[in-house]
């Protein structure tokens, strides 16, 4: 009988701290509105719907101040890189553009010498035009792009259901292993138990 209490009290301890911790995991997100218990006045809501506000508020101000603000977003899309592919296009447009609507009057060669010209300009000043346009479009992104704002309206628009769904696939291995977690600390603290159950009965 000892070998057998010996067996099952890891079990049970096991069992006792997977579904303890899995109860723990739903209770983050369960229930979705305000629940009462009877006679008692006391209200549960999950961890998520019941801060949902203030989650939102903080990931978008996250988000803002210590991962991308509106400055480093004009920055990517207006680098190096981009900034000489933007002004190769800008002037084979314009030439292309050029020639197609001078006047058919005009002889070739003159048309040509015209449209050459023009890629000129753009090849000698397209460079300052356009770091000028980025500080412009850096000083409306920080005047008009909102991150904050616009993440925390994002979430708070999804519904509760949605918003948990998104959650449970984001970090479903993590959520997983914190009920792994409670399963084997439960084993060991039910094994420690028999153990020293065993070893008292000797004393007894």
């Amino acid at each position: 009988m000892s070998y057998i209490k010996f067996i099952l009290m890891p079990l049970i301890g096991a069992l006792i701290g997977w579904s303890t911790n899995l109860l723990a995991v739903k209770l983050i997100f369960r229930p979705l509105k305000p629940f009462k218990i009877p006679l008692t006045g006391i209200e549960i809501q999950g961890l998520i719907p019941r801060r949902r506000l203030d989650i939102s508020k903080n990931i978008g101000e996250t988000l803002e101040k210590e991962i991308l603000s509106p400055d480093e977003i004009v920055n990517r899309l207006t680098s190096d890189k981009i900034k000489k592919q933007l002004i190769l296009y800008i002037k084979n447009l314009v030439m292309e553009r050029s020639y197609e609507k001078l006047p058919a009057f005009i002889p070739q060669g003159f048309r040509t010498t015209i449209v050459d010209y023009l890629g000129e300009v753009i090849d000698r000043h397209g460079g300052t035009i356009y770091d000028e346009l980025k500080g412009t479009l850096i000083e409306k992104a920080k005047s008009e792009i909102d991150l904050k704002t616009m993440v925390e309206e994002k979430i708070n628009s999804l519904d509760l259901e949605q918003l948990e769904d998104l959650i449970i696939r984001l970090s479903r291995k993590e959520l997983r292993q914190i009920e792994i977690l409670g399963g084997v600390i439960g084993f060991v603290v039910g094994l420690i138990q028999a153990v020293a159950s065993y070893y008292l009965s000797f004393l007894r």
